[in-house]
């Protein structure tokens, strides 16, 4: 075993003793659960959407007790101003700083934690969404003119509730964009419902304890990028996402009638670093097929946009996807071609 691969199996480890003193806390879910470690193993944010009620809260505020990170949370509301993120300039009244030339001074908001919860995010208006944009894109924001870096690692965490509509502004599509993973939170089963009830009408648990620390969460996010993706892999990456474009030749009929836009090029690159975070957790150096599929759907739905005809005849985008999986092949059609004609 080489070096590479020694470091890839302790963070294996390290990613599922995190997973289990999340389960601690958190009852089932766990797929939603390997989806956030996906997003913070790729170095990228997550959009968290489910009912009320589904832990989506919990599952953000335990993660952050597990990890040595800073946390901070933004309750998004309609009278939430980009000035409560990303903070402002502040006249200090102080006579010995003002004598020393400084009147101001800058005052950090919330988006300046390690871990950002941004709870709610479509009751904001457009103009607070924003705000997030440049934090998300290029890990800074732009304070009175000056450029402020954040901490890495970085990473916001943002929930929104599907069934309130009303008083909600929908993320417009660039913002949606920025996200790595839309991860659609399920309905508990009968045995963990029993278990959440159990768990929340009894005595308070006690917090889980801090299993990761900042330098560990950067070093994941360096052997992330390390594993390695062979060019068939990249190439049936590459292939989903152009056949989700409605004007492609390759383009399912479903795709052709259901949707306006494809994926476009941040959803190939998301494909890939959700897959190499896939294969990091299993401890493995190169990305497979199945882990490009795997990935898919967190991907892309967000990524999709419908046309009027797909949204009258209510088709999803997550079955828009799972059309995609069915029919673009892991290999380009001249090549199974070449292999069947093949001599043995």
């Amino acid at each position: 075993m080489n070096e590479f691969e020694s470091r890839l199996k302790q963070a294996a480890t390290v990613l599922e003793t995190l997973r289990g003193a999340i389960g601690t806390v958190v009852v089932g879910q766990r797929m939603v659960v390997d989806q956030v470690l996906w997003v913070l193993c790729a170095g990228g944010h997550v959009l968290l959407e489910g009912a009320p009620g589904l832990g989506k809260t919990l599952l953000v505020r335990t993660l952050s007790q597990c990890m040595d990170l800073r946390f901070s949370r933004i309750q998004f509301t309609p009278d939430l101003m980009p000035s409560d993120v990303v903070g402002t300039n502040v006249l200090i009244m102080d006579a010995a700083q003002r004598a020393a030339g400084s009147m101001f001074q800058v005052q950090k908001g919330p988006i300046f934690g390690q871990l950002v919860l941004a709870d709610e995010i479509n009751r904001a208006t457009p103009k607070t969404q924003s705000a997030l944009l440049e934090a998300m894109a290029e890990s800074a924001v732009t304070i009175a003119g000056v450029r402020h870096a954040l901490d890495e690692p970085f990473c916001v965490l943002a929930t929104e509730n599907p069934i309130e509509m009303e008083g909600t502004y929908p993320l417009p599509e660039a913002q949606l964009d920025r996200f790595l993973l839309k991860v659609i939170v399920p309905n508990p089963t009968e045995d963990e419902l029993c278990e959440v009830l159990a768990r929340t009408t009894g005595r308070a648990v006690s917090p889980p304890k801090r299993v990761v620390a900042e330098t560990d969460v950067l070093v994941l996010r360096q052997l992330c990028r390390d594993i390695a993706v062979a060019e068939p892999v990249l190439r049936y990456a590459a292939r989903l996402v152009a056949a989700s474009d409605p004007e492609s030749k390759e383009a399912p009929e479903l795709v052709k009638r259901s949707l306006r836009f494809g994926a476009g090029v941040r959803g190939a690159q998301s494909l890939v670093l959700a897959a190499k975070s896939v294969a990091l957790m299993e401890g493995r150096a190169q990305v497979s097929f199945a882990d490009i599929s795997l990935v898919a759907k967190p991907c892309l739905r967000h990524r999709l946009i419908r046309s009027f005809e797909g949204e009258a005849d209510g088709v999803t985008t997550d079955r828009v996807i799972d059309t995609l999986l069915t029919q673009v092949p892991t290999r380009p059609v001249h090549v199974q071609a070449e292999q069947v004609g093949r001599p043995s």
